[in-house]
C-alpha cells in the first residue's frame, strides 16, 4: 500500500535526514588510506549512540540471516549490502556507504544504553520503529583515484539528481528510471536492476518500488505527498550481479567491474522534489 504522508511525518524524517547527513560529512574527512573500514561502524555507532538514534538495518530480515551492523560498506565491486569489517583502505579504493537511522525521544528510549551488538534485541527496536526514518548512501574516494573511478562517481551522482528532477505531480515511475538510464548508458555503464529505489514510512521499505530503468511516461503516476529514495548503482560493465550466498547480503558485479552508488532520500511537494537528507549544495553534495 502507498501512502501519502502528513506533514508531522515529513517533518520527523526531515530531521532524521539531517542527522545521516551530518554523519557522511563527517566521514567526509575520516575515510582515507591507512583507516580500517570498521573504523567507519564505530563511527556511526557512536554518532547514534551520542545523538540518541537507532541504527536502523540492524536486524533487518535477511534469506539466510538478519543484518548485524549500522551500515553497510562496499567496497569497489561490491554493489550493496556488503558488511563494514576489519580492512585497511587503500589509495584508490571506492567505497560506499549505506545508513538508515531513525531519532528517538530519549524519554521513550535511551539509545546509548542498547547493546548494537545484540541483534535480537535491537530487531525488537528497529522493527517496531514507527518515527522519522532517513535513508541515503554516499560514495567516497579513498585519497588519489584513477579517473575510471572519478568519472563512475560523476557520472552516478548526475544520476541521481536527473531522477530526483524528474520526480514531480504528474510524471510517472518510469520517468524517472529512463532519466537514469539514458544517461548512465550514455557513458557505456550498466545500470543495476535487481537492487532498485523505494518508498519510506513509516518504515524503512515501502511501496511502490523505483527502478533505476525504464520507459518515461509508463508506471505509476507520481502524487504530492510520497516520499522516495532514488539510489542508482552503476557499474562500469554489466548490469548483472552476484550474491554473496554465505550470508545473503553482499552484491557484487558479475563481471568484477567497479560500482557506485548515491542516494537521497525526498517528498515530492506541488513545488517539486524536496531532499531530506541534503548535506549542502545540490549536485554537490
Amino acid at each position: 500500500m502507498i501512502t501519502l504522508k502528513s506533514q508531522r511525518e515529513i517533518d520527523l524524517m526531515d530531521k532524521s535526514g539531517a542527522f545521516l547527513a551530518s554523519i557522511h560529512i563527517g566521514l567526509r574527512d575520516l575515510i582515507k588510506p591507512g583507516v580500517d573500514m570498521w573504523d567507519i561502524e564505530e563511527y556511526v555507532r557512536r554518532r547514534c549512540k551520542e545523538d540518541n538514534a537507532l541504527p536502523l538495518q540492524i536486524g533487518v530480515e535477511g534469506s539466510i540471516m538478519d543484518y548485524p551492523y549500522a551500515t553497510c560498506c562496499s567496497l569497489n565491486d561490491e554493489v550493496a549490502h556488503a558488511f563494514p569489517r576489519h580492512r585497511q583502505l587503500v589509495e584508490g579504493d571506492l567505497v560506499k556507504v549505506d545508513m538508515v537511522v531513525g531519532l528517538v525521544d530519549k524519554a521513550e528510549l535511551d539509545v546509548s544504553k542498547l547493546d548494537f551488538n545484540n541483534v535480537e534485541q535491537m530487531k525488537h527496536y528497529t522493527e517496531n520503529f514507527r518515527g522519522g526514518v532517513a535513508d541515503s548512501c554516499w560514495a567516497y574516494a579513498v585519497g588519489q583515484v584513477s579517473e575510471e573511478v572519478r568519472q563512475l562517481m560523476a557520472v552516478t551522482k548526475e544520476c541521481l539528481y536527473r531522477g530526483i528532477e524528474v520526480a514531480r505531480v504528474g510524471n510517472r515511475i518510469g520517468d524517472i528510471g529512463a532519466a537514469i538510464q539514458e544517461y548512465a548508458e550514455s557513458y557505456g555503464y550498466g545500470v543495476v536492476r535487481d537492487l532498485v529505489g523505494h518508498g519510506v514510512g513509516p518504515t524503512m521499505h515501502e511501496e511502490p518500488m523505483v527502478p533505476h530503468y525504464g520507459r518515461a511516461g509508463r508506471g505509476l503516476r507520481l502524487r504530492e505527498g510520497m516520499v522516495l529514495t532514488i539510489e542508482p548503482m552503476i557499474s562500469t560493465g554489466t548490469w548483472e550481479i552476484d550474491t554473496d550466498f554465505e550470508t545473503g547480503w553482499a552484491h557484487k558485479t558479475l563481471d568484477g567491474g567497479l560500482s557506485c552508488q548515491y542516494e537521497h532520500q525526498f517528498v515530492i511537494t506541488k513545488d517539486g522534489p524536496v531532499i531530506l537528507t541534503s548535506q549542502g549544495e545540490e549536485g554537490t553534495y
